[in-house]
């Protein structure tokens, strides 16, 4: 684990940046005495075109009129 000053994160970020993405702990010090810890967020892939096929079912009635909704119909 690595423990910067404010001042030292500033200077040396790519660094520290670097260190987190290897899976390294990386904490920042404020000057009244508060902690920070740096973190990767995990990356989302991009869906993929035809990812959920199989998954949506789509009934042959899907755009029949529905019950009870005739006044709203034009």
């Amino acid at each position: 684990m690595t423990q910067v000053t404010i001042a030292q994160a500033v200077q040396e970020m790519e660094r520290l940046l670097d260190q987190v993405k290897q899976g390294h702990d990386v904490i920042i010090i404020g000057e009244g005495g508060e902690a920070f810890k740096l973190i990767a967020l995990p990356r989302h892939p991009r869906p993929v075109f035809g990812s959920a096929r199989g998954q949506v079912e789509i009934h042959d009635d899907f755009d029949a009129p529905i019950d009870g909704f005739e006044e709203y119909a034009p």
